[in-house]
């Protein structure tokens, strides 16, 4: 991970943010990102995130390399019927996906 002296590259932090928006727990932020949970708590309260909590579904996600991704993609019947986002993490790439909401 990219430190600036004694401060986090923004993009680390933003990428944080992100996944904690997404529903990813602290600690999983810390595996996925390298950084400490502690410190992604502290982002979340100085940037006075809120994340919904969602009850209805539960985002899952995959770390994909280029290669990887592209073969995701080929096949449609992984576009059907669910959300996704990507974003890169370092010299990969994470995919979030999760399925539609329902209607009751």
């Amino acid at each position: 991970m990219a430190k600036i002296g004694r401060e986090v590259d923004t993009y680390y932090v933003i990428k944080a943010l992100q996944l904690y928006v997404e529903g990813v727990s602290y600690r999983e932020i810390e595996r996925l990102l390298g950084v400490s949970h502690v410190s992604v708590m502290n982002w979340v309260k100085k940037y006075g995130m809120k994340a919904p909590r969602q009850t209805d579904y539960h985002p899952t996600y995959k770390i994909l390399n280029q290669k990887e991704l592209a073969e995701f993609f080929a096949k449609p019947e992984n576009l059907k019927g669910s959300g996704m986002m990507i974003t890169e993490l370092g010299d990969k790439y994470m995919l979030i996906r999760w399925e539609r909401f329902r209607q009751g």
